[in-house]
């Protein structure tokens, strides 16, 4: 479990569930995946199972016991609604993100669908997120606008912060349709490029593009990283400065 993250948009990370399976090309290269295998058999290591889907009941109350306010990055090697996950563990991941109302948990899923069928019922059974829970933010991943329909399921889920994760940015984007900083539409954009030795490109355009199309909006708009095979000397300047910009809570 990392307290520290250094994926520059959290604080840290909170793996209650760990492993995977590809949904979309965003998929092809995942980071966590390169991770987790890199430990496959490797006795009592956390990832002796590689990346196959575990569940880890005694992670689910850890934030609790980290009372400093922080961004957590829920599942940040796994994804919270993947099918193998049980409805019920993810009341239990509710629940402690719920308590530990002095974070800020950002929820990112490539499966908006079941995020939203989870979180409509879990409105109609604890009350609404967007207002009794400020902190728990719900988001999507999206590489190419083929998968746009993620961005609109986001756009219209009932919590404070809906945001979209355009990582690895794979092709030009509209996403003006969907912004907006009011009671739904997305209101908060990140953009990164892919990282490691088969990254794919990633076009200066498409990102300024998306850029552009957030400021119009006055939605926060967060630029992670050019990526490639040397992301540290890539950096993360776009225009002579960086673009750290995060919703207003």
């Amino acid at each position: 479990m990392a307290e520290i993250s250094k994926i520059e948009w959290t604080d840290s990370t909170w793996n209650p569930v760990t492993g995977c399976t590809k949904i979309s090309p965003g998929c092809k290269y995942c980071y966590a995946e390169v991770i987790a295998e890199r430990y496959r058999g490797v006795p009592d290591h956390p990832y002796e199972q590689g990346f196959d889907m575990r569940l880890w009941p005694q992670r689910l109350e850890l934030p609790l016991r980290w009372k400093k306010p922080r961004r957590i990055f829920v599942n940040s090697m796994s994804d919270l609604f993947h099918p193998d996950v049980p409805d019920e563990f993810i009341d239990g991941v509710f629940e402690t993100m719920c308590r530990a109302a002095h974070h800020q948990f950002q929820v990112l899923t490539k499966r908006p669908e079941r995020m939203s069928e989870y979180v409509e019922s879990w409105d109609k059974n604890f009350g609404p997120l967007a207002e009794k829970y400020r902190n728990i933010w719900l988001g999507s991943s999206i590489e190419t606008e083929k998968y746009m329909e993620r961005a609109r399921i986001v756009s219209g889920l009932p919590s404070f912060v809906r945001f979209l994760s355009c990582e690895p940015l794979l092709g030009s984007l509209d996403l003006s349709p969907v912004l907006s900083g009011k009671r739904r539409g997305i209101n908060w954009v990140i953009v990164g490029g892919e990282s490691g030795p088969r990254s794919r490109p990633m076009k200066k355009e498409w990102v300024a593009e998306i850029r552009d199309q957030c400021r119009r909006a006055e939605v926060p708009f967060f630029f992670k990283q050019w990526g490639g095979t040397n992301k540290k000397k890539a950096g993360r300047i776009l225009e002579n400065r960086t673009w750290d910009e995060y919703p207003t809570t």
